[in-house]
């Protein structure tokens, strides 16, 4: 007896969604039913805007835990957590040398017991490693091969970036340690080959007359810290570097990343 209500109030349910199933609105959104066999399930992923990036299906050798060690994903993993604290951690800091170190301080004795800085900082540790991790993986499996080269260049890019991240945030304390580790990371810049100061091949970029085209203030440390040292141009270029212009360029190539592991067949077997 119960069990014919139940199908009847089912029967009710789904009457009155067939119409609303039928409309043109649920067909614009819902371009198929439930996924119950591979056709459906192909049609569901490529019509899905985030899990049509991934491949409709993959090897199984090519997932397991021994092969893959799970490096990419935690890193893309990790890229979430870093973005959603960090957009948390810019409601608290103001990046302006007289507060910069004050809200730092803050953020750690007062704001949500200081665990919101520290899983920024412990997710960018974090980062560094496991993407380094899924570059030696690759590598060492040989799936930077063609047809995968393009994408072994995007992974490359996704590297550098990830250690711009590292670098432009390591400032934003705005202590003793941040700004010397600073001074030091923008020294280097001047030994930058044509682009710095100190770097070779820069004395042959020069206007008629002799006239010097790269100076102290038109190298690469200089266009790095807007400055020829670190003070409060430098912290403002590198907050913003950190907080929109490096996190967005690594979005997009993050998923250029994606589509070409689908373009490219999926995870690469083990060799």
């Amino acid at each position: 007896m119960i069990a014919d209500l139940f199908y009847s109030i089912l029967n009710l349910i789904q009457g009155l969604l067939e119409p609303i199933r039928n409309s043109q609105v649920w067909n614009s959104i819902f371009r198929h039913g439930v996924p119950r066999d591979r056709r459906t399930r192909v049609m569901a992923v490529m019509s899905n805007v985030f899990l049509h990036l991934h491949p409709v299906a993959v090897r199984k050798s090519g997932i397991r835990l021994s092969f893959t060690w799970c490096m990419g994903g935690l890193t893309f993993f990790l890229f979430l957590a870093e973005s959603i604290s960090g957009v948390l951690l810019m409601f608290y800091y103001r990046p302006v040398p007289e507060y910069a170190y004050a809200d730092i301080i803050s953020l750690r004795a007062h704001v949500t017991l200081g665990l919101l800085r520290e899983i920024h900082r412990w997710g960018a540790h974090a980062m560094i490693i496991a993407i380094w991790l899924h570059m030696m993986r690759v590598f060492l499996t040989g799936s930077y091969k063609p047809p995968r080269e393009f994408n072994w260049g995007v992974g490359v890019i996704l590297l550098v970036l990830t250690m711009l991240l590292s670098f432009t945030g390591y400032l934003l304390p705005w202590d003793q340690l941040a700004i010397w580790a600073i001074t030091v990371g923008s020294n280097m810049g001047k030994a930058t080959p044509v682009m710095g100061m100190g770097g070779p091949f820069n004395d042959l970029l020069k206007f008629p007359g002799g006239v010097p085209m790269i100076t102290t203030r038109s190298d690469a440390a200089y266009l790095l810290l807007a400055g020829t040292s670190v003070g409060e141009n430098a912290l403002m270029r590198f907050y913003v570097l950190h907080c929109i212009a490096l996190p967005v360029a690594a979005s997009v190539l993050i998923a250029i990343h994606f589509w070409r592991i689908r373009k490219d067949g999926g995870i690469s077997g083990p060799m």
